[in-house]
Parts: C-alpha cells; sequence; structure tokens
C-alpha cells in the first residue's frame, strides 16, 4: 500500500470518528437542550444538584441563547461536514480543502469554547461537579486532535494564526456575554441608594476574633451589599472588633440607580446574592452561623477559657 493510500485511510477514519463523537455530543447536548427549555430536573450520575446548578445559572445563556443549544448546533455541524466528507452528507457541493478548513475552524472554535467553561465551571462553581460538561469538554477537544491528525506539521504551522484568530474570538464574543452577568435587584433601576455604613453595636469576644482572624489568613471573602440586611446582620454576629478583621468586599461602592454598576470584583465570581462567603473554594450563599463558617473554614480552637465565652 502506498503512503498516500494509507494516509487517504487515514483520513477516512478520522472521518467517521469525526461523525461518530460529534453524535455523541449533539445527544448530549440536545437531552440538556431539552431540559432548559422544559425546566426539567437534571439527571446527575455523581449525585447532588451540581449539574442542576450549572444548567440553571445565569452562565447558561450566551446572549440569551441556551448555551446546549449553541453546542448542540455545533456538534450538528461537526457531524454534518464530517458525513458530507465521507461522501454521505447533505447534497452540497464543497470542495474537499474547503470542508476541511470549516471542520478545523469549527472544532476549534469548539475546543476553545470548551477551554473557557471549564475555566469557569473551576472558578464559578467551584466545588460542583457537572459531569455532561466535564464530557463536552472532552469530545471536543477530541474532535480538535483528529482534526489537526489530518493536516502534516508544515501545514499545523501555517494555519496557527487562523486558529488563534478564532480562539480570540470565541473568547471575545463569550467575555462581553458574561460581562452583562450579574446579581440583579428588583427595582434597582427605579430607586437610587447612595452607599452608608451600618454601625456593629455587638462587642465581639476572643472566639469569633479568632474566627476573624483564622478566616482572613486563609483568604476567604465575604461579598455583601451596603443595603442588604442580611449582611449586616452577619457582621453583628462578629462583633465589632472582628467585623473589622473580615476580608469584606461592598458590591455596590458607588451606591444603587441608574448608572452605577456591580464593582467588577462581585460580577467574576458570579453571585447570585447576599452575602456569599467563598471559603477555600467552596461557595456559601446567605447568612451563615459562626459554627457554619467555622466547619467550612476548619477552624478549631482549644482554648476552652475562649469557648466558653461564646456562650457569655
Amino acid at each position: 500500500m502506498s503512503a498516500a493510500e494509507s494516509f487517504g485511510g487515514f483520513i477516512s477514519m478520522s472521518v467517521c470518528w469525526c461523525a461518530a463523537i460529534g453524535t455523541l455530543g449533539f445527544i448530549d447536548s440536545a437531552y440538556l437542550t431539552y431540559l432548559k427549555l422544559s425546566n426539567s430536573e437534571v439527571f446527575c450520575p455523581t449525585g447532588g444538584g451540581s449539574c442542576s446548578d450549572v444548567l440553571n445559572s445565569e452562565y447558561s445563556h450566551v446572549f440569551g441563547v441556551p448555551l446546549p443549544m449553541v453546542g448542540m448546533v455545533s456538534y450538528a455541524l461537526v457531524t454534518l461536514l464530517a458525513l458530507q466528507q465521507a461522501g454521505m452528507g447533505w447534497p452540497l457541493e464543497l470542495g474537499e480543502m474547503n470542508i476541511r478548513f470549516l471542520l478545523l475552524g469549527s472544532t476549534t472554535a469548539m475546543a476553545t469554547a470548551s477551554a473557557y467553561f471549564l475555566y469557569l465551571l473551576s472558578t464559578k462553581f467551584a466545588g460542583t461537579t457537572c459531569l455532561y460538561c466535564l464530557i463536552s469538554v472532552f469530545l471536543s477537544f477530541s474532535l480538535l486532535l483528529i482534526t489537526l491528525k489530518a493536516y502534516t506539521l508544515e501545514n499545523i504551522q501555517k494555519l496557527v494564526g487562523l486558529q488563534l484568530s478564532i480562539a480570540a474570538i470565541v473568547v471575545a464574543v463569550l467575555s462581553n456575554s458574561y460581562m452583562m452577568v450579574s446579581p440583579k435587584i428588583v427595582g434597582s433601576s427605579d430607586i437610587t441608594l447612595d452607599p452608608y455604613v451600618t454601625e456593629i453595636t455587638k462587642q465581639s469576644n476572643p472566639w469569633t476574633i479568632a474566627l476573624a482572624k483564622h478566616l482572613h489568613s486563609i483568604g476567604a471573602k465575604m461579598y455583601g451589599a451596603f443595603w442588604c440586611s442580611h449582611c449586616n446582620e452577619q457582621k453583628q454576629m462578629f462583633g465589632r472588633e472582628a467585623a473589622r478583621l473580615l476580608d469584606y468586599v461592598e458590591c455596590y461602592p458607588d451606591g444603587v440607580g441608574k448608572g452605577r454598576k456591580m464593582a467588577l470584583e462581585c460580577v467574576i465570581p458570579g453571585l447570585e446574592g447576599f452575602p456569599t462567603w467563598i471559603i477555600k473554594g467552596k461557595v456559601l450563599s446567605g447568612e451563615q452561623t459562626l459554627q457554619a463558617l467555622a466547619d467550612a473554614s476548619e477552624f478549631t480552637l482549644d482554648d476552652s477559657n475562649a469557648l466558653a465565652s461564646v456562650q457569655d
């Protein structure tokens, strides 16, 4: 068998793999699209609500379009292009090179998007596991690798610029879409509130001070808003002295109202309400008991006198 015939056989095998993987990706995305549009509960093999948390989050849309639907269309396109290359596709006259370029562009865009979403999953949803998301990431990168294997090293070097351009466009589009993601206040466009400080009247005890120091030492952060009563109650739990030690992030430093935006530091984590704690990668939404914060931060204190003072 000649080298050309061997390469041709490899191309045919690659096309079959692309079609098969594209079909699996289409099924995965179609299932999630159905659940998203029908508001049905996600079956999560890993247990818990992790899959639902991700699917129902504000990051599950791109410019208002459900993300699984975008994935479904992308996988369908790759499958159809692969079938077309194999001579079993739609009756559209596309040259061999055009199909290969379209496949390379599509799989590059999909792999870039998957890497972006994997970053979001690890930062915005720390501690959660989305099996369907990870499957899609694996399939997308598999498609890109298979597509690249159809090119020689020399050709790949010539196409790196095109791939980097596609990747940059994908990242820019997704970043622009998610810059608009932020927790919303009902009727916030109709009201104006200037920032103010609520006095903490309760005195701290040695235990709350030690807990606050521990939270600070491990980089734990509390995200809140000046108008949030639960945020102020959370600070009151610590007391005046301990509250000053917390790494507190005010999400509306300029106030609330038309033209006043949430601080970027609060937009990036994708907060769903206030207060929100991020402790060792874990996200705790809502007002927490001091014991819950101690458990989440793995805080222990053997000083019996300090512990006893909590009961005073």
